[in-house]
């Protein structure tokens, strides 16, 4: 069992550290800031830049830390909080990938989510440091999460509603 979190932790954190570092760096074919924040800006995120940040330092550091199973359930958390709104503002109500929909993001949930109920497993740097992050600090991530991602959808959701009215707020 062990070797099998190492071998979805390994896949899933570094893959989405990939991902994170196509919005923040332009790594591996990546948009890179200016890009992504681009592309949010035409969703109606507002501020375009903070919301590109935050998904880029969620994804690449949240990545990283799971990978390595390091501060359990952290990465994990900032997975969470990047495929939640990724799901709710980009994807939804398409499931395929195909058509632009929720597919890759939701499977990307449900494998850190595992690992976070489940923990990292025996071959982890948390398992070596005894660094895993206790069930009160987890508690308090999982409310920052929430939190962030309610934030997160009334803050894109105000800015789609001020496109939507034109120059001066007439409609």
């Amino acid at each position: 069992m062990d070797f099998g979190l190492l071998i979805l932790r390994l896949v899933v954190g570094l893959l989405l550290a990939g991902h994170g570092a196509q919005k923040l760096f332009g790594w591996f074919g990546g948009p890179g800031l200016a890009g992504f924040s681009g592309w949010l800006a035409s969703m109606g995120f507002r501020p375009p830049r903070f919301w590109a940040v935050l998904a880029g330092v969620c994804e690449f550091s949240g990545g990283i830390l799971f990978a390595l199973g390091l501060y359990s359930p952290l990465g994990s958390l900032l997975i969470a909080a990047s495929m939640l709104v990724a799901i709710a503002r980009a994807h939804w109500p398409k499931i395929w990938v195909t058509e632009g929909g929720l597919e890759l993001p939701l499977v990307n949930l449900a494998a850190v989510t595992a690992v976070a109920v489940a923990g990292p497993g025996a071959i982890s740097l948390d398992a070596r440091a005894g660094t895993m992050l206790s069930g009160t600090l987890t508690t308090v991530g999982v409310i920052l999460v929430l939190a962030g991602w309610i934030v997160a959808l009334v803050n894109s959701g105000q800015g789609r509603a001020r496109q939507a009215a034109g120059p001066a707020g007439q409609a």
